[in-house]
């Protein structure tokens, strides 16, 4: 049984245990270094909030939202993210390991150089997500929307983009080996393939 969070401000390094969140406004707020162990957060509100080097383990989000929230170099671990509606999270840098993010969409997500293993894409719309210099392990992308993927510079091991509903890769195929893809989602990437090989296609 979850202990409902008392409200005040979070706090930079501040230790969060077996609590919870619910409808709480964290807008602006410093919770760098904090450490959120058997969590909660229901509705919050995450807009500029800082979470840089936050450790979030065996917690749930549900319905969070959110403009600029900073978890950059932050480690997420076995986290479920669910319907989130979120703008620009920066997350460069950030280790996550046996996370689940279902539904819900998220814009301009960026993942550059970070490290993400045994993670699953369920459901969610990403759009222009930015995983250039990821390295990307066992992850699975069911039934979501990648528009504008960037893979540039990632690396690929063990990754099953055949479930997704649309894949749209602006950079970095090249970086794809790795991955399995469908036949369908092959003849899609065809005209960007051509083109990145320089081959002409007529008629």
């Amino acid at each position: 049984m979850l202990e409902p969070y008392g409200g005040g401000e979070l706090e930079p390094d501040g230790d969060y245990d077996g609590l919870d969140f619910r409808e709480a406004g964290f807008t602006g707020q410093d919770g760098s270094g904090a450490r959120f162990m058997d969590c909660a957060l229901t509705g919050c509100a995450l807009d500029e909030t800082r979470l840089r080097h936050a450790r979030v383990l065996d917690s749930v989000f549900t319905g969070v939202r959110g403009v600029g929230t900073d978890l950059a170099e932050a480690t997420l671990r076995d986290v479920e993210l669910t319907d989130a509606r979120l703008g620009g999270p920066q997350l460069h840098g950030a280790v996550l390991e046996r996370v689940l993010v279902r539904g819900g969409k998220i814009d301009y997500l960026n993942l550059r150089t970070a490290r993400l293993r045994d993670v699953v894409f369920e459901g969610c719309v990403l759009v222009e997500p930015d995983f250039g210099g990821a390295r990307l392990e066992r992850v699975e992308f069911v039934d979501c929307a990648l528009k504008g993927a960037d893979f540039h510079a990632a690396t690929l091991t063990d990754v099953d983009l055949r479930g997704a509903a649309s894949l749209e890769i602006s950079r970095g195929l090249d970086r794809l080996s790795g991955a399995v893809i469908s036949t369908a989602q092959l003849l899609d990437l065809a005209p960007v393939l051509a083109a990145q090989w320089g081959i002409r296609v007529e008629g």
